[in-house]
């Protein structure tokens, strides 16, 4: 009990972050990808990048042959999404709160390979990859 109260920061930091790990969990936020991993689903299996953000953050740069369903469209717009399926799809937002949301609901609609780009579109252009504004 000492120890707590000595430390109280570092135990409310530890609380927070195990609870955000869980919520992510919970919400069925899809599985987390880095760069690196989604280059190698987009060269070898096709995979299909859905991006989520709103459309004056698209317009600015995007993914080559990226989806553009703004998050607040989404539930609306989920059927565009049907023909790919059995593909394994990345979503992709600013920094992957937005597209762990999306990710949720497309495994509730039957999608099984669902993923989530880890750091968002500024892991992607940290890592110096393509990005276009062409839509």
């Amino acid at each position: 009990m000492e120890f707590i109260q000595q430390n109280l920061m570092w135990v409310g930091l530890a609380v927070l972050s195990g609870g955000m790990l869980l919520w992510q969990t919970i919400r069925g936020g899809g599985t987390g990808i880095s760069v690196m991993e989604a280059t190698r689903l987009l060269n070898r299996e096709e995979a299909v990048v859905v991006d989520v953000r709103e459309t004056h953050e698209w317009d600015a740069g995007h993914l080559v042959g990226a989806h553009h369903i703004a998050m607040g469209q989404f539930g609306s717009r989920l059927s565009e999404l049907e023909k790919f399926k059995g593909k394994p799809i990345i979503v992709v937002c600013a920094s992957g709160n937005r597209s762990s949301s999306a990710c949720g609901s497309l495994a509730r609609a039957g999608f099984e390979k669902v993923f989530n780009l880890s750091g968002g579109i500024g892991a992607w252009t940290s890592a110096h990859l393509p990005m276009t504004t062409k839509s």
